[in-house]
């Protein structure tokens, strides 16, 4: 089982070592936009529309890696001060009860959605922007794969022997 999550891990690092390269990318598409504009007077929708897309694609792909890392929003009322158990049967819960369940019934209901926009190859935003928003809303399905992806790796580990849990990977 320790192998099974630490694929499912390599999969959230190897997606994350993708989707990095957006922030970056991101940065110099927005600043030639801003120079374009301010500088020469020129603008472009599709330069625009495209940090767009960087931007949703870095933050729906990089949410399984963002977990793996435990840097994911926390609601921290009870278990800052729990002890380990008590922070390993809240994590249980939190991935069987809250997340999975919203992970699976969020494709659910956005995959009509997907299915029809690749149906017709669904057009621009705005016009003269990037013919490509079927590819935008592919990133819901894939947010979600990735999430749950992850949250089975670290339910694996969360029901492994103390021997083979995160700390014996840490």
């Amino acid at each position: 089982m320790q192998r099974l999550a630490d694929f499912l891990d390599g999969i959230a690092r190897l997606t994350a070592s993708i989707v990095r390269w957006l922030a970056l990318l991101m940065v110099l598409v927005q600043f030639g936009i801003v120079v374009g504009r301010y500088v020469f007077g020129v603008n472009s929708i599709a330069a625009q529309e495209s940090v767009l897309y960087m931007h949703a694609s870095l933050f729906m792909l990089g949410a399984g890696y963002t977990l793996l890392v435990d840097k994911h929003v926390r609601v921290d009322v009870f278990y800052a001060k729990a002890g380990d158990e008590t922070r390993r049967r809240i994590d249980i819960f939190g991935h069987l009860i809250l997340l999975l369940p919203s992970m699976l019934a969020l494709a659910y209901w956005s995959w009509p959605s997907v299915r029809n926009s690749w149906k017709i190859l669904e057009g621009p935003i705005s016009v003269g922007g990037i013919e490509a928003v079927f590819l935008m809303k592919s990133l819901i399905p894939a947010f979600c794969v990735l999430v749950i992806l992850q949250s089975l790796a670290l339910l694996i580990r969360l029901m492994l022997p103390v021997s083979f849990s995160r700390k014996a990977s840490a």
